[in-house]
């Protein structure tokens, strides 16, 4: 009986230890900001947007990983950097220790990405379509697969490579997928423009995805 009782409590406390463990096993390789930078799409460029996603990861906790903000680059005459290269090869886990993707190929093709689970540095929602404020649009200057546009597509894709808060427009992404004429997590539709005024005005609050590329 005694035996018994023990194999119980010994599982019960495997049970409650779990979360722990597995949190672990899966450190955050990816979140959604918390809040923006306060300059609408003007992030001082991917170096800037990089350091931001690296002062936040850390503020979280996490720590001793390099991080990229997931956005594209836009260049006269050829393709500018893209989103997907920059990110590194994955699994990506969220603050809750969820999966988001594998690899490169299921990130683009069939993530794990929903209102439940992009979630921010602090594990927390990220309000989404129905909210109030609505902030499910997410800066990625980026097509479906990741990819920078091509020179010949007309216009600004990333409010000039990320440092305008004024003229120009931005692609952004829906992270609740919702809204926009599709589901896409990373190029649902274009911002009015690249103020913060014009990112509000859409759904947005300057947000940016977040990943590990180590």
């Amino acid at each position: 009986m005694k035996i018994a009782k023990a194999i119980a409590c010994a599982g019960i406390a495997s049970l409650l230890l779990a979360p722990s463990a597995i949190g672990a096993d899966h450190p955050m390789g990816f979140f959604i900001t918390s809040v923006g930078m306060g300059q609408g799409a003007n992030l001082g460029g991917l170096e800037g947007a990089d350091a931001y996603c690296t002062s936040l990861a850390e503020a979280s906790g996490t720590s001793g990983r390099t991080w990229r903000a997931y956005l594209s680059t836009q260049e006269d005459g050829r393709r500018g950097v893209s989103a997907r290269d920059r990110i590194g090869l994955g699994p990506w886990y969220n603050a809750n220790a969820e999966l988001i993707a594998s690899d490169i190929d299921q990130l683009h093709l069939n993530p794990n990405i929903v209102l439940r689970t992009a979630v921010d540095e602090n594990g927390n929602r990220v309000n989404g379509r129905g909210d109030s404020p609505n902030r499910h649009d997410i800066l990625t200057g980026s097509m479906a697969d990741g990819t920078a546009y091509f020179p010949w597509q007309e216009g600004d894709h990333t409010c000039n490579n990320w440092t305008s808060s004024g003229e120009g427009t931005a692609q952004l992404g829906h992270h609740d997928r919702h809204g926009g004429g599709n589901t896409s997590w990373n190029s649902a539709h274009a911002s009015r423009g690249c103020s913060q005024d014009n990112l509000a005005s859409t759904g947005g609050a300057g947000l940016l995805y977040c990943f590990a590329a180590d």
